[in-house]
C-alpha cells in the first residue's frame, strides 16, 4: 500500500462569508486512481477554532464530497468536504448541504480577484495611483500587468487537477485578474469553484502575495471585482426562443433582493450603476449589456435565443454554493 496525502478542505463558520480551511490526513491508497469521495473516511476537527462549535462540545465532522489530484504535491489529493455536526446532521454553516442538487444546470464562473502586497494591488506605486484605467484590460508588458507568474502557475495547477478552467485574463484595474471555470451540475460546479480558489490562495502564499476578493478593493474610479455567473439548463441550451427566455428572465425580478442577499457582502460598493454594473436596488436584463443585472450574450440571441445567460450581480467574495442554489431556485420556481 502507498501512503497518500489527503488535503481535507472545508468552509468555516465566519460571516458574512466563510474562509477556507484545510488539514492533511495520511491515508493508505490501494490503487493509482483518484479515490471516490465515499471511499474516504469522515474526519473530525475542532469547531471551536473555526466559529462552528462551542469549546465544551467542539467536535465537527468533515464529509468528503469531491476529490481531485493535488498537482502541487506528490501522492496527494484535494478533498472538498461538507461540515456535519457531531451527530451527522448538516451543520448550520454548511451551505452545500440541505438542498437538492440540480445536475441539469450548468454554471460558468468568472472569478475576478486582485493580487496585493503591502496593502495595495501589485503594480500600484508606493504612494498615489497608477494611470487611469484603460490600458490594463487583457494587457501585456511591464507597467500594464503585474503578477502574471502567479496567474500562470495557478492556471497550470487547476488544469492538472482536472478543474475545467476555460480561460484567464488581466482585468480592467492594474493588479486585477480573472479566471473562468465551467462545471456541469450545481454542486459540482460550486465544488470546483471553491477548489480553484483554494489553489489560488495556496499559490499566492508561496510568493508572499495576498489574494483580495473584496468587491471594491480600491475606492474611487476603479472597477470592482465580481464573480459573474453564467448559467443554463436544457431549456436555455436547446429550446430557448425569445418569448420563453424573456419569460424565464422575468422570474428574476420579484426575487432580486433574495439574490442580492446571498451574492456577497459589501456588494453595494460595487453595484453602483457605474463601472459595468447595474445599481444594486434595480433589476434589468438586456442583450450584450454589461450594465444590466443579467446579460443576454449576443451569441445566445444569434443562435435563436439558445445558449446561456450571465448573472452579473454576484460579488467576487460570494459563496458559490449559495449563488448556484439561489439561481436554481429561481429558474425552477
Amino acid at each position: 500500500m502507498a501512503a497518500a496525502k489527503l488535503e481535507y478542505i472545508w468552509l468555516d463558520g465566519y460571516t458574512p462569508e466563510p474562509n477556507l480551511r484545510s488539514k492533511t490526513k495520511i491515508w493508505n491508497n490501494d490503487g493509482d486512481e483518484v479515490p471516490a469521495p465515499e471511499a474516504l473516511p469522515a474526519w473530525s476537527f475542532d469547531g471551536s477554532s473555526t466559529e462552528q462549535a462551542e469549546g465544551h462540545s467542539s467536535d465537527c465532522l468533515l464529509k468528503p464530497v469531491r476529490v481531485v489530484p493535488d498537482p502541487d504535491r506528490l501522492d496527494a489529493y484535494l478533498v472538498m468536504c461538507e461540515v456535519l455536526a457531531a451527530d451527522g446532521s448538516v451543520h448550520p454553516s454548511n451551505t452545500r448541504g440541505g438542498w437538492e442538487d440540480d445536475k441539469d444546470m450548468w454554471f460558468g464562473f468568472e472569478q475576478e480577484y486582485v493580487l496585493s502586497k503591502g496593502g495595495q494591488p501589485l503594480g500600484f506605486p508606493n504612494s498615489g495611483f497608477p494611470g487611469p484605467q484603460g490600458p490594463y484590460y487583457c494587457a501585456v508588458g511591464a507597467g500594464n500587468v503585474d503578477g502574471r507568474d502567479i496567474v500562470e502557475e495557478h492556471l497550470d495547477l487547476c488544469l492538472e487537477a482536472g478543474l475545467q478552467v476555460t480561460g484567464i485574463n488581466a482585468e480592467v484595474m492594474l493588479g486585477q485578474w480573472e479566471y473562468q471555470l465551467f462545471g456541469e451540475g450545481a454542486k459540482r460546479a460550486a465544488d470546483d469553484a471553491w477548489l480553484a480558489r483554494y489553489l489560488l490562495y495556496r499559490t499566492a502564499e508561496k510568493y508572499g502575495v495576498k489574494v483580495e476578493i473584496h468587491p471594491k478593493p480600491v475606492l474611487g474610479d476603479w472597477n470592482g471585482s465580481g464573480m459573474h455567473t453564467n448559467f443554463s439548463n436544457t431549456f436555455i441550451r436547446e429550446e430557448g426562443g425569445e418569448e420563453g427566455m424573456k419569460a424565464l428572465l422575468d422570474k428574476f425580478a420579484p426575487v432580486h433582493d433574495e439574490h442580492i442577499a446571498v451574492y456577497g457582502s459589501c456588494n453595494d460598493m460595487r453595484l453602483t450603476g457605474l463601472h459595468e454594473t447595474q445599481a444594486i436596488d434595480k433589476f434589468s436584463y438586456a442583450v450584450s449589456d454589461r450594465g444590466a443585472s443579467i446579460r443576454i450574450p449576443v451569441g445566445t440571441v444569434q443562435d435563436g435565443w439558445k445558449g446561456y445567460l450571465e448573472d452579473r450581480r454576484p460579488a467576487s467574495n460570494a459563496d458559490p454554493y449559495r449563488v448556484v442554489q439561489r439561481i436554481c431556485q429561481t429558474v425552477n420556481g
